[in-house]
């Protein structure tokens, strides 16, 4: 412990008071709220904290309750029978619930029973290994059973080789009883091996619990069907993309009314992320990314003949509008987070069009601590469009002097960026460290209709690399950038663009910084897992001499076809459990840093995935990320 004090103090403490700035150390002693529910009267308002030990290496969670109208906070001995539970029927006879099974033979000792002892693993397709995890022939199956002590489990997918939930982050948000419960309704992508890794097309399958039987419910979408839920009256409603193989295309809300489908949507220049129907099932409430925030939205239901919705949108302000919770008369309830702040539970007035701060879990610290600035800024770009980019100011920001700054790249490389609040790529911890941050809405982001998001698949290293510099280049007219301290940071598809950047900033930056980044095309298309991503994205395969997209991609954006050119310091995080982006990508950068005599560093987390989440490793990250600030800038 006293180490890591000393270390803080020797790292953070030279120029900046750690007890008015945002420190590693503060960050990592925030509570991070969850909504669990509301109470069957709207009155309470369930939620969770979980309070991370960078000590202990560990967290602990607390549950509370609070009146939905404002009030005091109650803790909780646990979260059972808060909220009414979705997975027993409506009629109380059953309980849906899912598990993993073993359904094929992947060991060794499973072909040859004798050799016991064995460790080897034998695969027939792809799909041999997905996010952070190798395939063992196990797959989430849902089951139901009678609601009562020690009645028997029916898996309703008996052998079948599919998951639901899917993975890796699918949980009972993936199957819902209908209101008879006379059945379940699930999301299952029915393609194994190859097959699968190739295509997005999930379905919503209803299993009829007298006959067994299984109807496709969606088959004539090849995408994405996703979140299926009813409306109070009783219509299914769901998630939607049209096409496969392309996972950030255009989300839609559908809805079956009387027997037809009815895209809510469809006439709507954006992409939804959740929906809630009202209590009274009159109207939908979403939540969709716009112009660099996240906001929440209202469909008004199409009347008969009419297939879109009337959108309206009900929010704005410099904020993200998250998690829609539930409904208390003129109340809904959300969680929202700004870049100052995380994530808290907010009530909004419908009527009153007016915001009251629920829950104030955080609220003791930030208050003893110097907040950001937070400036939208309009930068034009070198196809003369308005591109929103949001600038971080340090606290205690002094506009006479000159700051070093960082750019920022999101990754996705379609994740919209908005008012995030991340614990690891945390801009305002940035800010804290006495860094300006640009962080520009380029090329691919969403909230700025579907054109603009869409114009990245297949121009990786195209326009959006303009952009990026445009930012770069027209922030750095401020008199408070130091233009000789530039860097430039950023994570998966980020990392990529600081892996390309390097290669073609013209000696703009002084540093870099790729953590878990795409560094070579063709190896990354024979190494990930998800190969719809890729051949999407990629344009299809490095073999593919006919095939004018992919031999354009592989030619004209692969950054390790310009490590040549690299010439600037670069630190590079890997996860060994990555599998997205697997380890060699960052390898192979670092190794031609390295070789090129170009000062490097490589931070290697064996058992970490694309992100980093154990306290103890995220403080090393943290560490590490500053020094090497310092180090190079």
């Amino acid at each position: 412990m006293r180490k890591l004090l000393l270390l803080s103090i020797v790292t953070f403490g030279m120029n900046m008071n750690a007890q008015n700035v945002m420190t590693p150390e503060l960050l990592w002693k925030l509570g991070r709220v969850s909504p669990i529910g509301l109470s069957s009267d709207g009155k309470k308002t369930f939620y969770k904290v979980t309070y991370p030990s960078v000590e202990e290496n560990k967290s602990t969670t607390k549950f509370y309750s609070i009146p939905t109208n404002g009030g005091t906070a109650t803790e909780l001995e646990s979260s059972d029978g808060l909220t009414i539970d979705k997975n027993i029927s409506p009629d109380g006879k059953y309980i849906v619930y899912h598990e993993e099974v073993k359904v094929e033979n992947v060991h060794g000792k499973d072909f040859y029973t004798e050799l016991d002892k064995s460790d080897v693993q034998i695969y027939n397709g792809l799909n041999y290994r997905h996010w952070d995890t190798w395939n063992e022939g196990k797959f989430n199956h849902v089951f139901y059973r009678e609601n009562r002590e020690g009645s028997i489990g029916t898996d309703i997918l008996k052998d079948e080789p599919f998951d639901s939930p899917q993975k890796p982050f699918g949980g009972d948000e993936d199957y819902v009883w209908s209101p008879d419960s006379k059945s379940i309704l699930y999301v299952a992508k029915k393609k194994a091996g190859t097959d699968y890794a190739k295509s997005t097309n999930t379905d919503i399958y209803q299993y009829d619990i007298a006959t067994g039987k299984t109807t496709n419910r969606t088959p004539n979408n090849p995408g994405y069907d996703t979140a299926p839920s009813f409306s109070p009256g009783g219509n299914l409603t769901w998630l939607q993309m049209k096409r496969d193989g392309y996972e950030a295309d255009k989300n839609d809300i559908m809805v079956l009314i009387g027997g037809k489908e009815y895209n809510l949507t469809a006439n709507w220049d954006g992409t939804v992320d959740s929906f809630k129907w009202s209590n009274d099932g009159k109207k939908l409430y979403f939540t969709a990314p716009i112009g660099g925030t996240k906001q929440l939205f209202q469909a008004a239901i199409p009347g008969k003949g009419t297939f879109a919705a009337k959108i309206t949108q009900l929010t704005n302000g410099v904020f993200d509008v998250n998690d829609i919770v539930g409904f208390s008369g003129d109340l809904i309830v959300v969680t929202r987070t700004d870049m100052n702040h995380a994530t808290e539970l907010y009530t909004y007035n419908l009527k009153k069009k007016s915001w009251k701060q629920l829950t104030s879990v955080n609220d003791t610290l930030y208050n003893s601590i110097a907040l950001s600035k937070i400036e939208k800024k309009m930068v034009t770009t070198t196809d003369n469009k308005q591109m929103v980019v949001w600038v971080v100011l340090p606290p205690n920001f002094d506009p006479t002097k000159k700051y070093p700054t960082l750019l920022y790249c999101q990754g996705g490389p379609q994740s919209a960026l908005t008012q995030f609040y991340s614990f690891r790529w945390n801009l305002q911890l940035m800010a804290a460290q006495g860094y300006v941050v640009i962080a520009p809405n380029r090329r691919g982001m969403p909230g700025f209709g579907v054109e603009w998001n869409e114009q990245i698949s297949k121009d990786w290293g195209g326009q959006v690399m303009e952009d990026y510099l445009a930012a770069v280049d027209q922030i750095g007219n401020e008199p408070y950038v130091d233009l000789a301290r530039l860097g430039c940071v950023g994570a998966s598809y980020g990392g990529y663009s600081v892996f390309y950047l390097a290669g073609i900033h013209g000696k703009r930056f002084k540093s870099f910084i790729s953590h878990n980044g795409v560094f070579n095309l063709e190896s990354m298309y024979g190494t990930t897992e998800e190969i719809f991503f890729t051949n999407w994205d990629a344009g299809g395969a490095y073999w593919e001499k006919n095939n004018p997209a992919a031999v354009n991609t592989y030619a004209q954006f692969n950054p390790k076809n310009n490590v040549d050119k690299w010439d600037t310091p670069i630190l590079i995080f890997q996860g060994g459990k990555d599998y997205r982006v697997p380890i060699g990508q960052g390898q192979e950068a670092f190794q031609a840093a390295q070789l090129q005599g170009i000062k490097s560093r490589f931070v290697y987390f064996p058992d970490e995935n694309h992100w980093i989440l154990k306290p103890q490793n995220a403080m090393v990250w943290q560490r590490e990320f500053f020094k090497w600030l310092q180090e190079t800038l």
